[in-house]
């Protein structure tokens, strides 16, 4: 799938915000590739919002739609003078009314980080991890018995 044109991005998320919030959104928003752990984020500063061009890649429309959402939930409330942060009350219910989800999924690309895994001799209790775990020296943390790695 390729990359959508900035401007196509803008009606996207316009057509989002008139159809869930029933107001416009008159700002930028653009692709920011540097994000890494998000799927979007709003800057009150600047009244932009930048969204993670891999989950538009590797996501369905859905998911993207749901960031999207996400956003313009900060983006609506901050315009409005309301407390558009992820704790205000007022950003909880217009995630709920607005049926935007709280967080976005972990992206698929990301999902075979964790390489190493250790299973405790005594409890069987499994850890897994993305460095490895120096077996001479830790132990497992519920029972302090010996980790062993898996293959």
């Amino acid at each position: 799938m390729n990359l959508i044109s900035e401007k196509e991005l803008l009606e996207l998320v316009n057509k989002i915000s008139l159809e869930f919030f029933r107001k416009p959104y008159i700002d930028d928003v653009k692709f920011n590739s540097r994000l890494r752990t998000t799927g979007g984020r709003y800057l009150p500063s600047k009244r932009i919002i930048e969204l993670n061009p891999k989950y538009y890649y590797e996501t369905d429309m859905d998911e993207f739609i749901g960031i999207i959402k996400h956003e313009l939930c900060h983006y609506h409330l901050h315009i409005e003078g309301k407390g558009y942060k992820h704790g205000d009350p007022e950003f909880k219910e217009l995630l709920r009314q607005t049926g935007s989800p709280r967080h976005c999924k972990p992206l698929p690309s990301n999902s075979n980080r964790r390489k190493h895994t250790y299973r405790c001799l005594n409890c069987n209790q499994v850890y897994k991890r993305v460095r490895r775990v120096d077996l001479k020296r830790y132990r497992c943390g519920r029972c302090r018995g010996k980790l062993v790695e898996l293959k």
